[in-house]
């Protein structure tokens, strides 16, 4: 068989590029190891239920006439509606100290403003001078890595004031450990605090069935349960790949969203070049999901959103023990602007966690340490909201080698490899990388990820192209 452009991976990186090839006739092909769509952020069932995985709330929130936001402009590429995608925004989150202070802020970037004003007056100058800088930064052009902890050092003469700026960020995106890509720290910034936090009205399943629909309805195809064995090279362009079952594709290029140290390897002695030399990232997570009955909606953090936690040894790097239990991000996936109540209510609990020692556990030690964090996950969630886990009705939890085996992300590295190559270029003429790996963060940034290198890579110079 022959496809004109290969996409491996159908998680949103490859749904938006494969929609925008489609819609400019270049009848793209996407494979995806699994059965369902989404990668990091997709769905799965337990006991008749519909649990949602990777979406805590959603970045770069915009209403539909801000025609210019990259969520407005991500749907125009796509062709979608937005005035009828309907978003629920966040209430109010929450950046926490332990035993210290703490910053509110929601989708109005005054409040946060005004929180800084109020609880570190002697930082306000410092924190004007550091969005100024943000504003006057174009993190999208290459350019080499650059500090985000002398940036602030250097800007913001408050340790307090900084950590508490960096701790959801970090958590929201940063394959590094312990400080950041200043770039990486700009597009975070506006997408988390200035534009803002929301969901969408429906279930992460109807996004990707909305997403699936629009591209076979532009006539893209796309198989599931299709790994991928390899890449066939010559001289400096892929001509085929060769698939688990033993079929091969000839292709005039491939756009990869696998991240580069699993792109790598599918290229074998020809994936040795230094520019694709990069080690895997170190960043995983632990998280636990509890659903409790519907009324305890109003009882846990009335009025939050996310809570974000942390000791005051501020600490984001692969922890000694399989899941740091001194920091974590709760989301009260319930709490947003406008969203009915339900049957039942979630909390979830996201915390750092060390892939080796996970990998390392035999079958009963790994199931024994699942149970026992699940429960120290559910202490610290309590220390933030108030008693629940004696209400839990359903609780299931997931680990870095989970996060590997259904995502196929390298030692469970949520954000990938540390190094990004925003140009989404290889030593190979027609490879493509997108998503993680590429550089662009969340579900919008891992979207317009696969927009802008579809574009840029494939359509440039394309009348037709619209």
């Amino acid at each position: 068989m022959r496809a004109p452009i290969v996409i491996i991976g159908a998680g949103l990186a490859g749904l938006a590029a494969g929609i925008r090839l489609a819609r400019a006739g270049r009848h793209p092909l996407i494979i995806e190891q699994h059965d369902k769509p989404g990668g990091l952020n997709s769905y799965y069932f337990r006991q008749g239920m519909l649990l949602e995985t990777g979406l805590h709330a959603m970045t770069n929130f915009a209403p539909p006439e801000l025609r210019h936001a990259p969520l407005n402009r991500l749907f125009r590429q796509l062709k979608l509606s937005r005035k009828n995608f309907i978003t629920h925004e966040q209430i109010l989150s929450e950046i926490r100290v332990q035993g210290g202070p703490c910053l509110c802020f929601s989708n109005d970037f005054s409040l946060l403003r005004q929180q800084i004003v109020a609880a570190f007056p002697e930082a306000t100058d410092g924190f004007q001078r550091l969005i100024q800088a943000l504003d006057d930064y174009d993190p999208f052009t290459p350019a080499p890595w650059r500090s985000t902890r002398q940036e602030l050092c250097a800007l913001l003469d408050h340790e307090v004031l900084r950590n508490l700026l960096l701790w959801p960020i970090m958590l929201y995106g940063n394959a590094s450990e312990d400080d950041m890509d200043f770039a990486q720290f700009v597009i975070l910034f506006r997408a988390i605090f200035q534009e803002g936090l929301f969901r969408p009205a429906d279930t992460m399943k109807d996004f990707l069935d909305l997403l699936l629909d629009r591209y076979r309805s532009l006539g893209g195809e796309i198989r599931f349960r299709t790994p991928v064995a390899g890449l066939t090279t010559r001289h400096d362009r892929i001509i085929g790949v060769e698939l688990i079952s033993g079929e091969s594709l000839a292709c005039e290029a491939v756009l990869s969203t696998a991240g580069l140290p699993a792109t790598r390897a599918l290229l074998g002695d020809a994936g040795q070049a230094d520019e694709l030399a990069t080690p895997a990232g170190n960043i995983s997570f632990f998280e636990s999901i509890f659903l409790l009955p519907g009324p305890f909606r109003e009882k846990l953090a009335p009025g939050r959103t996310m809570v974000f936690s942390f000791q005051d040894t501020f600490q984001y790097h692969m922890p000694v023990t399989a899941v740091d239990t001194n920091s974590c991000v709760v989301c009260l996936s319930d709490h947003f602007q406008g969203r009915p109540a339900g049957e039942t209510c979630q909390v979830r609990v996201t915390h750092l966690a060390n892939f080796d020692l996970w990998r390392q556990a035999t079958a009963p030690e790994y199931a024994a340490m699942k149970a026992q964090y699940a429960k120290e996950s559910a202490a610290c969630a309590e220390a933030l909201l108030g008693a629940f886990y004696d209400q839990v009705l359903f609780q299931d939890s997931f680990t870095p080698i989970t996060i590997q085996r259904f995502s196929g992300k390298d030692r469970g590295a949520v954000y990938g490899a540390p190094r990004k190559h925003k140009d989404g270029c290889t030593p190979f003429a027609n490879l493509v990388l997108a998503g993680t790996d590429q550089g662009f963060l969340g579900i919008i940034g891992a979207m317009m990820s696969g927009v802008v290198m579809a574009n840029q890579h494939f359509l440039a110079g394309d009348s037709h192209a619209a």
